[in-house]
């Protein structure tokens, strides 16, 4: 079974930044595609990133785009979600998911394991 641990949310002001890592064990992390979704109060989860198994191909949400990287070491069976400039509308939870399909999914039903969440909050 896949476990995906999320961390590195928090309380920060706007403009600042915070890194979250999705750190995965008990499967096969090399090979998932990766995501990362987040839910704002009161509203559905949301695609926010993707990157493919090799690291080469990431998509966006049009909201971040531009300030927001996604990343992954396999080595260290990680993605990460660098988020720079942040916006009070940032604030939400983010989540973590894994797909055991290659390809770059925005689509949230696609993906087979998802991690607890972490907090993130921008304060105005």
């Amino acid at each position: 079974q896949v476990q995906l641990v999320e961390s590195g949310g928090g309380l920060v002001q706007a403009g600042g930044s915070l890194r979250l890592s999705c750190a995965a064990s008990g499967g096969t992390f090399s090979t998932y595609t990766m995501g990362w979704f987040r839910q704002a109060p009161g509203k559905e989860r949301e695609f926010v990133a993707v990157i493919d198994w090799s690291g080469a191909v990431r998509y966006y949400t049009n909201s971040v785009k531009g300030r927001f990287i996604i990343s992954r070491d396999n080595a260290k069976n990680t993605v990460y979600l660098q988020m720079n400039s942040l916006k009070p509308e940032d604030t939400a939870v983010y989540y973590c998911g894994a797909d055991r399909n290659r390809g770059t999914t925005t689509n949230q039903r696609q993906y087979d394991y998802w991690g607890q969440g972490t907090q993130v909050t921008v304060s105005s």
